[in-house]
């Protein structure tokens, strides 16, 4: 016989939203006096047990973390093993291979590809992987193996340096899984050629996400100029002057950052109409306000403003600010691109907040087209959270041209 699995209980009536096809546990959500959580060890399995005793399936704890457990399968019976990794990477690969003629793409999305906790982006040959959670951490092994046996990449790096694994009581290390890997990783996106650092790189060095929203831009910008706003590494800007952009700005407070964005536009053969500005990005808006500076197409892309829901008030304010800057260097007939990722502000939101700033400047505003993250990070329903990214296509014009 195996070796019996513990069990967590849930309180009376707790487990309606795991039902509902939730897969997280909070702590107030567990009978402690049955099942104490100081039991287990993070990222020990359990079974989920309704309040009468009824199995909802496996799980993998961590007793330091507000969600306490993240269920692994509704059948008690399927562990998170490497024969499950497989089964599981399996089925994310074949939805990825539908969608994309090439290897760059996020393979695996948290929750919404069942592996909760753990994101994986492919870039060409090399795969990065964040464990973000105990469980994922503590089946570290099994889970290369499981790439390995799925893929078979030539290298395989370990992001374990996401904020999240604070929250998890995580320390945080960065580490090839096969010996040293190469400094640069390659990606193609939207017809262009990318390059960026494999173990400096933000989160896992790119941001898949806005693949589809980018791949919008031609009917945007062909002979206009552009200014992107936390350019990052430049993928708005050099997608943009491929699709014909006259000329590109991009603003970032890495130098590092531009030097890459730099790099990136030269490797597609339009380097030399692109500039770039280091420094905060409403430091940069307001010069370029003072300089009279204007653009036919504002982008402004920036990190989550509103992490936590308490914060959601003062988050809403940055995002009208920044819109409001990024108008004031709009030429009367221009397009802003607004974008949002954090989860706690939605897509109504943000565009009320757009509204709001064009209307402090007697602007008009049409709302174009709006957008959301790419097919490669699907939502999974039951947990708004993965419906995160949001980008509002706008067009602003002056007051007395429209009502």
């Amino acid at each position: 016989m195996g070796e019996r699995i513990p069990e967590l209980r849930l309180r009376k009536g707790e487990e309606r939203r795991l039902r509902g096809g939730h897969l997280w546990v909070f702590s107030n959500e567990v009978d402690t006096e049955r099942t104490p959580l100081r039991d287990f060890e993070p990222g020990a399995t359990a079974i989920i047990h309704d309040h009468g005793g009824r199995p909802l399936g496996s799980a993998y704890v961590n007793p330091h973390s507000l969600i306490c457990a993240r269920l692994v399968s509704r059948d008690p019976a399927r562990l998170l093993d490497e024969s499950l990794l497989v089964h599981r990477l399996n089925v994310a690969l074949n939805l990825r291979e539908r969608l994309f003629g090439g290897p760059c793409y996020r393979l695996v999305h948290g929750d919404a590809d069942g592996l909760s906790g753990l994101v994986i982006d492919r870039f060409r040959n090399a795969c990065v992987v964040q464990l973000n959670t105990a469980g994922m951490e503590r089946v570290r092994e099994q889970l290369i193996a499981a790439l390995r046996r799925v893929l078979s990449p030539g290298h395989i790096l370990i992001r374990a340096d996401s904020s999240l694994r604070e929250l998890e009581g995580l320390d945080s290390y960065v580490a090839w899984a096969d010996g040293k890997g190469p400094e640069m990783l390659e990606l193609e996106e939207n017809g262009c050629n990318f390059c960026v650092p494999a173990t400096t790189g933000q989160k896992t060095g790119w941001y898949y996400d806005h693949r589809a929203n980018r791949s919008r831009l031609p009917a945007y910008v062909r002979g206009r100029r552009v200014l992107d706003v936390f350019s990052y590494m430049g993928a708005w800007a050099v997608q943009a002057l491929a699709a014909g952009a006259s000329e590109a700005v991009c603003v970032d407070s890495s130098s590092q950052a531009l030097d890459h964005a730099a790099s990136n536009a030269e490797r597609n053969f339009v380097g030399e109409r692109l500039t770039t500005i280091e420094g905060d990005a409403f430091a940069a808006l307001h010069a370029l306000r003072d300089e009279k500076q204007h653009f036919d197409v504002v982008i402004v892309d920036p990190p989550a403003f509103v992490k936590r829901r308490k914060d959601l008030k003062k988050g809403l304010a940055g995002y009208r600010r920044l819109n409001q800057m990024a108008m004031q260097v709009l030429e009367k007939d221009g397009i802003l691109i607004s974008a949002s990722c954090s989860s706690h502000v939605s897509g109504d939101e943000l565009l009320r907040e757009t509204l709001g700033a064009a209307r402090h400047l007697d602007r008009s505003l049409q709302l174009i087209e709006s957008g959301h993250q790419a097919p490669d990070h699907p939502i999974h329903p039951a947990i708004p959270e993965t419906r995160y990214l949001k980008a509002h296509f706008c067009r602003v014009l002056p007051a007395w041209s429209t009502p």
